[in-house]
């Protein structure tokens, strides 16, 4: 179940035929879930609520495209920025997971490069790994995700419908107050500004009911946590002797956005479109907060960049001329606000470590909210 399966279209631009960032040709995701045991926290033993989620930038695993980085709010981790930065460049697979995993991730995307034929002993490679804590449902210090799971997922990497929800990195998300996940969308612009796609992909772990905005309509005011309870729970455990709380306060946690286009830009706009995230965030409610760590990547197939190894010393590129970005920016922030609301539609109710439950948002009361603001809702066809 998605956004537009109950009638709800974000924004005036066209989705592509998935409505997912696979529709950037060449880009594959695959995930990784993992939910293992219930009942009260025992670390090292669950519950497990959590996995892994790749993005694959395109079929040559080798090959090097242009991408670039923007951090709204930087509580969080994404390994590699600084190289991205620096060389404006991305070599391989994007993985998410929980925060205490990230080193995990990394190594298995290491280890899965070098295994691929052709690849030289000393390879080099700097991964791109986010997270979100997915401790309020998790056993998050357990150590649950192995290198395993990372293969598995780029095994499972595929053009297509992607999967949402509760499901690889977003397995233990909560956003809202609501359980949330993993979502995506995507827009093709006009001919007459290229005809490109931008596709984008959301690990959505963030906001304060109250925050909530589809389509500019108050739904976490409406759906508030006297309707469905928070994950949190508004009364907040004394915390231990040390003074640190089982729970992390309501709003806490991360977003991490990735954006892939086909369009050929430069490094400097990759950033610029990575930036543009922040602002469809902030269409469905984000303030950046305190406690949320905001990190966007881009990357763009436009260009594919040659191997060290081509023995040419000059290489050609293409780069979209300025004055035609704008649809760009607007696909941009369209597809992130449609992702996280997709996230949100698709997740659904899950119980985690010590009876901590995530409340999907219920359909229903969504779409009752959406008409009663004087939103159009109505099931596609």
């Amino acid at each position: 179940m998605r956004a537009r399966d109950l009638g709800i279209a974000i924004g005036r631009g066209t989705p592509g035929p998935q409505n997912a960032i696979t529709d950037v040709a060449g880009v594959t995701v695959g995930h990784t879930t993992l939910v293992e045991g219930d009942g009260p926290l025992r670390v090292g033993h669950g519950p497990i609520r959590t996995g892994v989620t790749v993005v694959v930038p395109g079929p040559d695993r080798g090959a090097r495209y242009f991408a670039g980085s923007h951090v709204l709010n930087g509580n969080g981790e994404m390994t590699g920025l600084a190289w991205v930065h620096e060389a404006g460049q991305l070599s391989g697979p994007i993985g998410l997971t929980n925060t205490h995993s990230v080193g995990v991730v990394h190594d298995a995307l290491i280890a899965a490069a070098l295994g691929l034929d052709g690849v030289n002993e000393d390879w080099w490679f700097l991964p791109v790994v986010g997270e979100i804590f997915d401790g309020t449902l998790n056993d998050i210090d357990g150590f649950h995700v192995r290198g395993e799971h990372v293969q598995a997922a780029l095994d499972a990497a595929a053009p297509g419908a992607v999967a949402e929800g509760g499901v690889g990195g977003g397995t233990g998300a909560v956003s809202f107050e609501f359980k949330g996940g993993i979502g995506t969308a995507s827009r093709v612009t006009d001919e007459r500004d290229g005809g490109f796609t931008v596709g984008v992909l959301v690990q959505t772990n963030f906001g304060f009911r109250e925050w909530l905005r589809v389509d500019g309509v108050p739904v976490g005011e409406a759906v508030n946590t006297d309707v469905v309870p928070s994950a949190y729970g508004r009364e907040q455990s004394p915390g231990d002797r040390y003074g640190r709380r089982r729970l992390p306060p309501p709003g806490s946690g991360s977003i991490i956005v990735v954006v892939a286009t086909d369009a050929p830009l430069l490094p400097h706009q990759c950033e610029r479109l990575a930036q543009r995230a922040g602002l469809g965030l902030a269409r469905v409610g984000s303030v950046g907060g305190q406690t949320s760590g905001e990190l966007f990547f881009c990357f763009a197939t436009g260009n594919v960049l040659q191997g060290h190894d081509s023995g040419k010393p000059v290489g050609s590129v293409h780069m979209l001329d300025d004055t035609f970005i704008d649809p760009l920016f607007m696909a941009t922030i369209e597809s992130t606000e449609e992702a996280v609301v997709n996230a949100l539609v698709a997740a659904e109710t899950m119980t985690g470590r010590d009876g901590h439950t995530a409340h999907a948002l219920p359909h229903d009361l969504l779409v009752e909210a959406m008409v009663r603001f004087g939103r159009d809702v109505r099931s596609p066809g």
